[in-house]
């Protein structure tokens, strides 16, 4: 009977200790905030106090930080108007690259001046992708020389400036005469214009590049794949992941042609005065 129990007591304080320290099964579930839904039926453009606005439904269209939203550009508040026009159920504001380069120069969170802006895109000149090229594999080399070097000339001639490609790690010399004379073009633009230049040259990693693009050398989808060109040679070899390689190409193009587009809108009322004055 004593042996018995003791085995009952044993099989207790065994089932007992295992749901004692049983670890349940955790189940992880992220949480993603919605994107708002769209609250406006259409979309216009008001001309006020010398600017552009516009308008949801009835309701001004605002900045982040809660500021109305006004350009100087009638083109470019029809195209922000086209791109809210342009959601659906919901607003996808990842998707609104020209929106979102208009609340930055209405809001500047950073409180940058045109010098501050001049001296950021300067600074990529020495770490321009373009300007380091590979002198160890063959075919990468031709590459880059075939694709890179033609652009490179070209900004030379456009700038009179002279860059030289490097062939290591070593960053190429960029003259203080040549830093000159590219901060003369940049200085040339206002303030709000000078942030297109930055997300195009954010996004190409590349100074050469973006001024290629923005003057009209090169069209968006070429600057992309030239920004784009050793990890496409190194695709060749390993294989493109489509959800990965495919998606980041697509969005990069969508960034470039906002900030091509902001530019070009943003000058375009200085173009429509000189016509008038002429």
């Amino acid at each position: 009977m004593n042996t018995k129990l003791m085995l009952s007591a044993l099989r207790a304080v065994r089932v007992s200790t295992s749901n004692k320290w049983q670890v349940p099964a955790l189940t992880t579930v992220r949480q993603y905030a919605a994107p708002p839904k769209r609250f406006y039926k259409k979309t216009s453009v008001l001309c006020a106090d010398g600017g552009y606005e516009v308008v949801l439904d009835h309701r001004k269209l605002k900045t982040p930080k809660g500021a109305p939203f006004t350009v100087k550009s009638e083109p470019l508040a029809i195209a922000v108007a086209t791109e809210f026009d342009s959601q659906r159920d919901h607003i996808e504001r990842s998707r609104m690259h020209l929106s979102a380069l208009c609340f930055t120069a209405i809001d500047n969170p950073n409180n940058l001046n045109k010098l501050d802006m001049v001296n950021y895109l300067l600074n990529y000149m020495p770490t321009d992708t373009v300007l380091f090229q590979y002198d160890d594999e063959r075919d990468l080399k031709e590459l880059q020389k075939n694709e890179w070097d033609p652009v490179i000339e070209w900004f030379n001639q456009r700038f009179e400036t002279n860059l030289q490609k490097t062939m290591n790690i070593t960053p190429p010399t960029i003259t203080d005469e040549d830093r000159v004379k590219v901060a003369k073009h940049f200085q040339s633009y206002s303030l709000d214009t000078l942030h297109g230049f930055v997300y195009a040259v954010d996004t190409l990693k590349s100074i050469i590049l973006a001024c290629a693009v923005i003057e009209q050398m090169l069209p968006v989808e070429k600057a992309v794949a030239l920004s784009r060109l050793e990890e496409e040679y190194q695709i060749k070899f390993w294989g493109r992941v489509e959800w990965s390689h495919d998606l980041s190409q697509q969005e990069l193009q969508a960034r470039l042609a906002a900030s091509v587009l902001f530019v070009h809108l943003n000058c375009s009322e200085n173009f429509v005065k000189e016509k008038l004055i002429l």
